[in-house]
């Protein structure tokens, strides 16, 4: 008998064994331990946080009865290669971005950004009431996924640039470093888009292999030390508004999960994306005076260029509506969105207003 078989018969007499043994252990399945994969170096600041993060809330919310072990770009696979190792089996579960993943169905963008999409705030209240998890499912179903949302890094910087974007024309020929459905953007504009790993990005920068780069924020952009090798930074970008991280399960291992467990990981994952939004914004205002005192020139797009953007978005957006689920994630994003705005912009963005001008701030 095969190990599912065995605990699927086993269950049946849960009931007759929990009313005899009244002292035994909440996890009947024993101890386990989860081999999880990353698109993170180690120490990377956000990002391999929520990973860290991810590991602690697991092993401590079930006592050590479930553990992870995480494994860095390299250790096991590439930064890049962990959606495929865990979707085969090669690996129990990765932390990642998802929308690196658009060449497996453009979909994926939206468990990360799309551009002029939701902020951190709009992505969850989708995810959790508005359809999105369940849709990441349906979405996981045809890899062999549990999809499980693990982290936001909030609004993302415009990027870094050895000088400045004065017209949309200036992206035209720039080798530049944006993953998702951002990048098809600024390919439509003429630059030479590269998905490059946030562990080489650093180099490819100084090297001059790459014109200019989005990575995260100021909290993150200084501990990777791009303000060393570029100078001008725009610090709000149409492609992230709210990023999204994923630490999805192989469906198999998921399965094969106590519902116990299954609990765990799910609200484990509910507390990394709360946490480290709350490090990234925590940190990032300190970090930005930092990369300033070291001599960075902090700027917005102009409006020509912001008009740009919309218009090659849209242009990206309408491509993938072909595909009969992403029109379904699509639609069911965008209608959230606009129930949560309506309300956001009310109150919270009315009360911002407010709070600046009697404050003057």
């Amino acid at each position: 008998m095969d190990r599912r078989s065995f605990l699927k018969t086993s269950a049946l007499g849960g009931s007759a064994a929990a009313a005899t043994t009244l002292a035994a252990p909440a996890y009947a399945t024993g101890k386990k331990t989860l081999t999880m994969v990353q698109s993170w170096p180690r120490g990377f600041a956000v990002l391999d946080d929520a990973s860290s993060y991810m590991v602690e809330m697991v092993g401590a919310m079930s006592d050590g009865q479930l553990t992870i072990d995480k494994k860095a770009p390299g250790e096991l696979v590439g930064a890049l290669e962990v959606f495929d190792a865990v979707s085969s089996g090669q690996a129990d579960m990765y932390h990642s971005a998802d929308y690196y993943y658009i060449g497996q169905h453009p979909g994926y963008a939206y468990f990360t950004a799309v551009p002029f999409g939701g902020t951190a705030q709009e992505l969850t209240n989708w995810y959790y009431h508005g359809g999105g998890e369940e849709l990441h499912d349906e979405l996981g179903q045809i890899f062999n996924l549990k999809g499980l949302l693990a982290g936001n890094s909030g609004s993302q910087s415009g990027g870094w640039f050895r000088k400045e974007i004065t017209s949309a024309a200036d992206f035209n020929g720039l080798k530049f470093r944006m993953p998702g459905l951002g990048g098809k953007v600024l390919g439509k504009l003429g630059a030479s888009v590269q998905n490059i790993p946030g562990g080489e990005l650093y180099q490819a920068l100084s090297s001059g292999a790459l014109d200019g780069l989005e990575w995260v924020g100021p909290f993150a952009d200084e501990r990777a030390g791009f303000q060393e090798v570029a100078k001008v930074y725009y610090t709000a970008g149409f492609h992230e508004p709210g990023s999204g991280l994923s630490s999805s399960v192989n469906l198999d291992v998921w399965n094969d999960l106590s519902p116990a467990h299954q609990a765990i990981m799910r609200n484990a994952s509910m507390a990394v994306t709360h946490y480290q939004l709350a490090e990234t914004l925590a940190n990032n205002g300190a970090a930005l005076a930092r990369l300033q005192a070291q001599g960075v020139k902090t700027l917005q797009f102009t409006d020509d260029v912001w008009d740009a953007f919309g218009k090659a978005s849209a242009e990206v957006m309408d491509e993938n509506m072909g595909d009969e689920l992403f029109a379904k994630i699509r639609g069911s994003f965008e209608e959230s969105l606009k129930t949560s705005s309506s309300w956001i912009e009310k109150s919270d963005g009315y009360y911002t207003q407010q709070r600046n001008r009697v404050l003057g701030n």
